[in-house]
């Protein structure tokens, strides 16, 4: 007689990595002072009585961390760190499985001897791999550029003109930044052809016909800020049929961009 032994608690499957998008990595490093990577050596989760503000869901927990490298900042920051992040626990309530894996860390500040860090966001520490850190550090470069696209507030103003021929006309959005530098959208009608567009975010003119390629920051500007639609009272063009064609126009470049991929809620 053959007996046949089940485990006492069935496997859980493991968790799926969640691979941040650009839009995540540009939104942690647009608030964030200091990026460092280390290696997680103790987590411990944080009494609930204590953690207040935590989504459904997911839990406080204290980190100790060794520094690998700083990526960003220029705080000094000693070999040991200290923090409080928030992150979702395993299928069986317990911490996740981090412990000696190297993160991404994303904090505001750094104080005192022992490396306490402030982290820009409850949740802004993402796994490490080389291909994310390789993306960051693209993101940090474009975000320190002398000619970096700055914040998008809002859509000023919208006009369509159309042209002396039947088709043509142009379509010019402006927009509200948070530096209160010049930034617009040019869409552009020729008789027989697609509409083609640009955007600008100096005082000269967009460059029709080479929009902000995705997973750029300039596309990241655009996708992850502009509203759905045109606010009510910025379109300013005259006559039904130019209003009519500017919010087409605007509905045009939102398509063209496309979806802001985001993983963090």
């Amino acid at each position: 007689m053959s007996i046949n032994f089940a485990p006492a608690f069935a496997a859980q499957p493991a968790a799926p990595v969640v691979v941040p998008t650009y839009a995540d990595l540009a939104d942690l490093s647009d608030s964030a002072r200091i990026v460092v990577r280390a290696e997680v050596r103790k987590i411990a989760p944080v009494e609930p009585a204590r953690a207040r503000g935590v989504r459904p869901g997911w839990a406080r927990y204290y980190i100790e961390a060794r520094t690998q490298a700083l990526i960003r900042g220029d705080t000094p920051l000693g070999q040991s760190l200290r923090y409080l992040v928030d992150l979702p626990p395993d299928p069986r309530g317990k911490p996740p499985a981090i412990k000696k894996k190297a993160v991404l860390l994303f904090a505001t500040s750094a104080q005192g001897p022992t490396g306490d860090l402030q982290l820009a966001a409850p949740d802004a520490q993402i796994l490490w791999s080389a291909e994310t850190e390789a993306r960051l550090r693209t993101v940090l470069a474009a975000l320190v550029a002398p000619d970096a696209p700055p914040s998008v507030a809002r859509v000023r103003e919208a006009i369509h003109v159309p042209g002396n021929l039947a088709g043509e006309g142009e379509t010019q959005f402006f927009l509200e930044t948070a530096k209160h530098s010049a930034a617009s959208i040019t869409v552009q009608h020729r008789p027989g052809a697609a509409p083609a567009w640009g955007a600008s975010f100096s005082e000269v003119a967009a460059l029709v016909g080479s929009p902000p390629q995705r997973d750029t920051l300039a596309w990241y500007r655009l996708a992850c800020f502009l509203p759905n639609a045109l606010p009510r009272g910025v379109n300013l063009s005259e006559g039904p049929g130019s209003r009519a064609q500017a919010e087409a126009d605007y509905r045009m470049v939102l398509g063209e961009l496309g979806t802001c991929a985001r993983t963090r809620s």
